[in-house]
């Protein structure tokens, strides 16, 4: 028996609409990466700076995060700029002026890197953090803090370690 145009429209719908619907994974795919990318990409700006376990950074209540720049590590036994050896503190300790000179030095040589060629003009844009062991005298930080003066940086800043407000609060007293 023949059926008639309207029937026949009728199952060819019905088999166009009977199947199951189906999802489109390429695109799903696309979209996932594009998100990991986004989350990698913004997640790299929240940094903390991890002093080594031979530093024991003074407490402090500071809330803003460092920035990324030239670092100044003075051990006990050391002075370090980027990671390498740079002067003794016994050295630093002996020496009669202000200003040390290796450390001064490889400071310089940091000016020309990557990491302050946008500040190469401007002296108030370079910037430097001090990691201080806290067992080591001011009169050595002093004169690391001149020596970075003296080397070009405008803007000088010593890692701490943040305790918490509420202790801070108590310690501070009424």
């Amino acid at each position: 028996m023949s059926q008639s145009a309207r029937a026949k429209r009728m199952a060819r719908h019905h088999q166009r609409t009977g199947r199951g619907a189906s999802l489109n994974l390429v695109s799903l795919m696309d979209i996932f990466t594009i998100l990991v990318f986004f989350l990698l990409v913004n997640s790299a700006e929240v940094q903390t700076l991890e002093p080594p376990r031979a530093l024991k950074l003074p407490e402090s209540v500071a809330l803003e995060k460092p920035r990324d720049t030239v670092i100044v590590m003075v051990t006990r036994d050391q002075v370090l700029v980027q990671g390498s050896p740079v002067v003794s503190v016994a050295d630093v300790e002996a020496s009669e002026g202000v200003v040390i000179e290796p450390l001064r030095a490889a400071l310089k040589a940091q000016t020309d890197r990557a990491l302050v060629r946008a500040a190469a003009t401007d002296l108030s844009a370079r910037e430097i953090t001090i990691l201080g062991d806290r067992e080591v005298p001011y009169r050595v930080l002093k004169k690391v803090m001149a020596t970075c003066t003296e080397a070009d940086y405008g803007q000088l800043s010593l890692a701490v370690m943040q305790k918490e407000a509420a202790a801070a609060a108590v310690a501070a007293g009424p």
